[in-house]
């Protein structure tokens, strides 16, 4: 009596063992029962830790038991025992559904934006933005971001008036994406007020501008004497058809000849209501594209490379035609404008341009075009007149 018989190395072993067990199986049973979360360390095979609750290794952390009713067993993807009770806490407040973090978020993001099959140039504009996003507030959870985390994000932001607008679209895109897949209440993004812009009335070539860059564009072979003649009269196609169709040079560049029927008439689109939008072409407009073409299914692509690539050449070529005009503040998109501008001083309504620049909405043309609008000027002549009667 009184005598204690120490126990061999080995056995002290297997009582923590079964110990730890114990303690394990403890707490997992109270986590079922009150509807708690319980942490663990699965140790990879190469581990020489076993003890579910060691916090010393780097082996991935999993919960298990009851999260709002629902049984649930699954990693963690962390192996921080700190960050784990966040994430934990976060899951008992929250729910599983709204514990995603922003950088989680953004993928999801990008990956809808991508399966929506959108053009390369707004998956390019949305993978910058969420990048910007990951890097000031990637790990935080979507549920716990406010408005002023989203100021402190624009604070950084050093872009001009319109592209700041435009970067907060993207940033009200993204959080509307948050609200319908159910991770958030509310829009925080919408709070933020877009700077003020005072839209510049659009510039056409005048008459005696226009007369210019038709000299410019027989001159350029005689000023660019390395450029190859069929480029000269591609360019001088491409020129003319910006004008006298009114489509953007994204659309010109990548015209193929499948759109001009045997009429001469292009077609732009296809309207809401399933019928087609064609435009006649002026005789001089389908000779020059006549003789540029090389037997290529678009007429300035050679099919060759990335479209965005024979894009910023055409681009580069016409700033080149703008020098020799002598034109300082010369742009491809000016020749849309003036294709628009000519229309409206001829009285065709605001509605019929619209529908061939391809407006989604009429106020969008008539936020460009307004000044331009001939009734609206005689409208305007006629209510000063009337102040004139005494």
């Amino acid at each position: 009596p009184g005598v204690r018989i120490p126990l061999p190395p080995p056995y002290y072993f297997i009582c923590f063992q079964l110990l730890d067990i114990y303690l394990y199986l403890y707490v997992l049973l109270v986590s079922y029962t009150l509807g708690m979360l319980t942490p663990y360390r699965r140790h990879r095979a190469g581990c020489k830790h076993r003890s579910r609750r060691y916090k010393g290794c780097s082996c991935a952390i999993w919960i298990q038991g009851v999260l709002h009713g629902v049984p649930v067993r699954r990693s963690l993807d962390l192996t921080n025992w700190e960050a784990a009770a966040r994430k934990i806490n976060e899951l008992e407040i929250h729910g599983e559904a709204q514990s995603i973090s922003i950088a989680q978020a953004c993928d999801k993001f990008i990956a809808d934006a991508e399966a929506r099959k959108l053009k390369d140039q707004s998956l390019k504009k949305y993978r910058h933005f969420v990048q910007e996003l990951k890097r000031e507030l990637g790990n935080k959870p979507v549920h716990s971001v406010a408005v002023d985390h989203l100021r402190s994000v624009r604070n950084l932001w050093k872009l001009s008036v319109t592209t700041t607008r435009k970067r907060l679209e993207l940033m009200r895109g993204f959080f509307a994406f948050c609200v319908a897949s159910g991770w958030l209440q509310t829009n925080p993004a919408k709070a933020l007020k877009a700077p003020s812009v005072r839209h510049i009335p659009t510039l056409p070539y005048n008459a005696a501008e226009w007369e210019k860059i038709v000299w410019a564009l027989d001159a350029y072979k005689e000023i660019h004497r390395q450029s190859p003649m069929k480029m000269c009269q591609k360019l001088r196609a491409l020129a003319l058809l910006m004008r006298y169709s009114g489509i953007r040079i994204s659309d010109a560049v990548s015209l193929t000849q499948d759109r001009i029927d045997k009429k001469g008439r292009l077609f732009l689109y296809q309207a809401k209501t399933g019928e087609p939008v064609w435009i006649p072409l002026p005789k001089l407009v389908l000779e020059a594209l006549t003789i540029c073409d090389d037997g290529n299914t678009h007429y300035f692509w050679s099919g060759l490379g990335k479209l965005k690539t024979a894009l910023t050449d055409w681009q580069e070529r016409l700033k080149k035609v703008f020098v020799i005009a002598g034109i300082e503040d010369g742009h491809g998109h000016r020749l849309r404008d003036t294709f628009a501008v000519e229309l409206l001083q001829k009285d065709v309504p605001l509605q019929t341009v619209s529908i061939l620049l391809g407006h989604s909405s009429i106020s969008t043309t008539e936020k460009h075009y307004a000044p331009w609008v001939q009734w609206r000027q005689l409208a305007l002549e006629a209510a000063v007149k009337t102040t004139w009667v005494s």
